[in-house]
């Protein structure tokens, strides 16, 4: 994740300039191994050294001479590395290849031992982003093709929507190539959240083509007549997720805008696709549709809307007691800043839990301070062993002696803690690596070394980049969601030509990204804060399409009829249309959460999954209870409203 970290962040700077002064890297892996003796273990470690990509490798024979006898020694640096006849070693694996070398080191320790880790959390990720993706896949495209099939009255429809979507989602993975890398959270989402949230497109042009093949027998003329009706409506659709992606391009934490910027193209594809090639793809081969009509299998949604109109009162009344709750809600939420719990039914979870009962919680952290000053090196150090939760510090002053002179020793022990420029201290801590208590040590860490060295000190491990991803994102989030709401509401005052409807519209639907933001709140669990930011940015993308769907086809209805009428009407027409949106987003939403092994993704699908069933129950019960109570409210805000109204209505107001 610290690749995501801008390039100013503290711990960013911090990384280049150990790499470019040490030839040692932060540990960022432990191995257990169980009945082993010290003479054993010491074994050990020159094996596990010698794995090609793996250095770094400590031990107590690091912190301690392993000649004095146990007994007498301190008794808590002996059981931070061995305990029980068992030896945790921490090591550091070269980045860029941790698949390989994980894999070798589980060669090398067999079943029965344990290994845990940044890198092992990386190399399972990239290990599963890609069949995951291809297993989530394979279990929705089923579950789109039997909507739609159910919705709509051909067996051949759903094929052209897939075919015209599926292309653009193709053509999209293929860009990538051009920029040159992408998170594996991005390879595990986006081609899905883009099948989900552009497939309306394809199905708005196909049935507005079947309704006009209904008033004219000339296929070219009927898609004409399709592109020009649909078109205002897709691009509204398209516009709003469009701006909704480009928000997430702005985030300082740049797995944001590697993500935006991959469901932007997507978009855009995607949109071109339907209008270009989907129009000739249907009329080359839309008799196929024609021989493949079947009845309809769901019966019309009738009298829906009068059922509706009748819980008006009480949908308002519920939502405006939720609204302000959930707002407080999500803003409290417990989140975590890397990738989350492991699940416990992987090897991973399982070794994690076997380490950590033996061992404890170890995070290692590494200081850098100026070379030169021994003695204040000294007084650093002492102030940094009497921290809570410090079990250990390794540096040249403690570990070899403030007395020797470097140049009496061999370089390779003095390389371990002294470069050109800076001296490097070893920290390790009993606490995991993110949380109040890890955040709050980095944080008094950073300070004793800044009371020592007034500048020139970094800090880097993996709790200090979890603690800077947490101060960029919060940042982020205000910015881009303010940058969302924002360029949404822009999109559709132009397209409704009215102030009141995108307030209408936008209240909808981000009282539904609140409620969903808040159940993690009040359930009392934890929420990764990528997949917050994401969804509180794409929720709002995706499904206020919803809303606008049912708000034009309103606006047609209330030109020719009373409010209440209208909204009938409209919930009657538009019910299924919304329906099939939103199971589809669910659908994928949902399957992303269950396919998933990594805590982001499935978090992501989750969030997903249940906003897009809160925005269709929001849309489908508070957006008509608040367009009849506001119908004066909106008519006098909207350009050229041109509301229908009663003779008996109109000569009562003129009395």
């Amino acid at each position: 994740m610290v690749d995501y970290l801008p390039e100013d962040a503290q711990s960013t700077v911090a990384m280049d300039i150990m790499g470019e002064e040490f030839k040692g890297a932060v540990p960022n892996s432990r191995v257990m191994i169980e009945d082993i003796s010290i003479q054993e273990a010491l074994i050990f470690k020159e094996k596990l050294a010698a794995i090609d990509g793996v250095s770094d490798v400590t031990w107590l024979d690091d912190a301690m001479d392993i000649k004095t006898p146990l007994e007498v020694a301190d008794q808590d640096t002996v059981e931070s590395y061995y305990k029980d006849n068992k030896a945790s070693f921490s090591f550091s694996i070269r980045e860029g290849d941790e698949v390989a070398i994980t894999d070798d080191i589980y060669e090398l320790i067999g079943e029965e031992n344990a290994l845990s880790g940044e890198a092992l959390n990386t190399a399972n990720s990239q290990k599963m982003a890609g069949t995951e993706s291809m297993y989530a896949a394979a279990l929705l495209v089923p579950i789109i093709i039997l909507i739609l099939v159910i919705s709509t009255n051909s067996w051949m429809e759903p094929v052209f929507f897939l075919t015209a979507i599926g292309v653009s989602v193709l053509i999209n993975l293929g860009t990538n190539i051009f920029v040159g890398e992408i998170s594996f959270v991005t390879q595990s989402v986006a081609p899905i959240l883009q099948l989900a949230v552009s497939l309306d497109y394809a199905i708005f042009l196909l049935h507005s083509f079947s309704d006009y093949r209904k008033v004219t027998n000339n296929p070219e003329e009927a898609m004409s007549l399709a592109i020009k009706k649909s078109f205002p409506a897709i691009a509204a659709s398209a516009a709003t997720t469009f701006f909704g992606f480009i928000a997430l391009s702005f985030m300082k934490f740049e797995i944001g805008s590697d993500l935006g910027l991959n469901l932007v193209k997507g978009i855009v594809l995607s949109f071109i696709s339907v209008i270009v090639f989907l129009p000739a793809l249907t009329l080359m081969f839309y008799k196929w549709i024609d021989k493949t009509q079947h009845k309809q299998l769901i019966p019309d949604f009738k009298n829906i809307g009068s059922k509706v109109v009748k819980i008006r009162i009480p949908s308002l009344l519920i939502v405006l007691v939720l609204i302000i709750p959930a707002y407080l809600g999500q803003g409290q939420t417990n989140f975590t800043y890397g990738v989350g719990e492991i699940p416990e039914t992987t090897r991973a979870g399982t070794d994690l839990i076997k380490i950590e009962e033996t061992f404890g919680k170890y995070t290692p952290m590494v200081v850098l301070v100026p070379k030169g000053d021994v003695a204040k090196e000294q007084k650093l150090v002492q102030e940094l062993e009497n921290l809570d939760h410090v079990t250990s510090v390794l540096a040249y002053v403690n570990t070899v002696s403030p007395v020797i002179p470097p140049e009496y020793l061999d370089e390779s022990v003095v390389d371990q803690f002294y470069s050109e420029h800076y001296s490097r201290i070893i920290i390790n801590s009993n606490l995991g690596t993110e949380g109040d208590e890890a955040f709050a040590l980095v944080e008094k860490v950073q300070n004793k070394a800044s009371a020592y060295y007034e500048e020139d000190t970094y800090t880097l491990g993996e709790s200090v980049t979890l603690y800077d991803i947490k101060t960029t994102v919060e940042k982020d989030n205000v910015m881009v969601n303010l940058l969302t709401v924002i360029t949404i509401a822009i999109v559709l005052l132009v397209s409704f030509k009215s102030i009141s409807i995108p307030v209408v519209l936008l209240l909808t639907i981000q009282s539904s990204v609140w409620i969903n933001l808040s159940v993690p709140y009040f359930t009392n669990s934890s929420l990764v804060y990528v997949g917050y930011l994401i969804i509180s940015t794409v929720q709002l993308a995706a499904t206020v399409d919803y809303a606008i769907l049912f708000s034009e086809a309103y606006k047609e209805n209330r030109r020719e009829m009373s409010a209440l009428e209208a909204i009938k009407k409209t919930v009657d027409e538009k019910l299924f249309s919304i329906a099939v949106s939103a199971s589809i987003l669910s659908s994928v939403g949902f399957i992303l959460w269950i396919t998933s092994s990594n805590p982001i993704v499935s978090s992501i699908g989750l969030l997903l999954g249940r906003g897009a069933l809160l925005a269709f129950i929001m849309v489908v019960c508070f957006l008509p209870a608040v367009l009849l109570v506001f119908d004066k409210v909106v008519e006098k805000t909207t350009w050229k409203a041109g509301f229908f109204h009663d003779r008996k209505e109109t000569k009562a107001s003129k009395e």
